[in-house]
């Protein structure tokens, strides 16, 4: 059977003026089975109109504070650097993949732009805005469990996982604040926020705020979340809906 084809939104880093790839994306996709390929940084049209119809299946990945002018609101102090490329990519691109079913898995930010992009808001800054005793913004390294999430029993994650409870890593200052229409929960954090996200009637749109890049050599619940997006990579290939 054919590997499927994972693109992966690329990282930028301004300081250095390039684009990156944190090595455990394409380590999980590749265990799990998938062949990951690192997309180019644009909004141009009719490129990801060919990525879309290309590739598998796609990794939104995690990165800078997604603009708050994506969701309709000023940017407060609070807000930390921003990336209006990555902005401009990813919601174009997932507007084409909205439209043509394709699986999308989104990590951390990718779950944050895709929220903002299908309606939703997000709390620009944790601390200022959504103070708790809960830990979002665990110190390195980050292959250990920081917090618990509970699994919404009816939500396609729980069964995944076969359990109501896991313990994630963490590492983030920005969250969801209300969430999209078309969305629904999978996994919520102690203090309420909403961790896991996805969208009935889709094929696979699934996204997390924690991250399974950093945990999954040790953590099986991360290697089942990278396997079930392959498989319905897998499944794009052979035409199975």
């Amino acid at each position: 059977m054919k590997k499927p084809l994972i693109g992966v939104t690329p990282l930028l880093d301004r300081g250095r003026d390039s684009y990156w790839m944190l090595p455990g994306y394409f380590l999980a996709l590749e265990e799990a089975g998938a062949v990951p390929v690192m997309l180019p940084l644009t909004d141009d049209t009719e490129a990801l109109t060919r990525l879309s119809g290309t590739l598998d299946g796609f990794l939104i990945a995690g990165g800078q504070d997604v603009s708050p002018s994506v969701y309709g609101e000023e940017t407060r102090p609070v807000c930390k650097e921003v990336c209006p490329e990555r902005d401009a990519m990813e919601t174009a691109l997932l507007r084409l993949l909205w439209e043509a079913d394709k699986p999308v898995f989104g990590i951390c930010r990718g779950l944050q732009i895709l929220n903002a992009h299908l309606g939703g808001t997000l709390f620009q800054d944790l601390d200022a805005e959504h103070p708790s005793d809960v830990n979002h913004r665990m110190a390195a390294p980050y292959d250990r469990a920081e917090h618990p999430v509970a699994l919404i029993k009816d939500a396609p994650l729980s069964p995944l996982l076969g359990s109501e409870t896991i313990g994630v890593n963490s590492c983030h200052h920005q969250s969801i604040r209300t969430l999209a229409p078309c969305l629904r929960p999978m996994a919520v954090a102690p203090d309420g926020l909403v961790e896991a996200v996805y969208a009935p009637g889709k094929r696979f749109v699934w996204a997390v705020q924690w991250h399974p890049e950093f945990f999954f050599r040790r953590d099986e619940n991360s290697r089942r979340l990278f396997s079930a997006f392959v498989s319905a990579a897998r499944a794009e290939i052979c035409g199975d809906s």
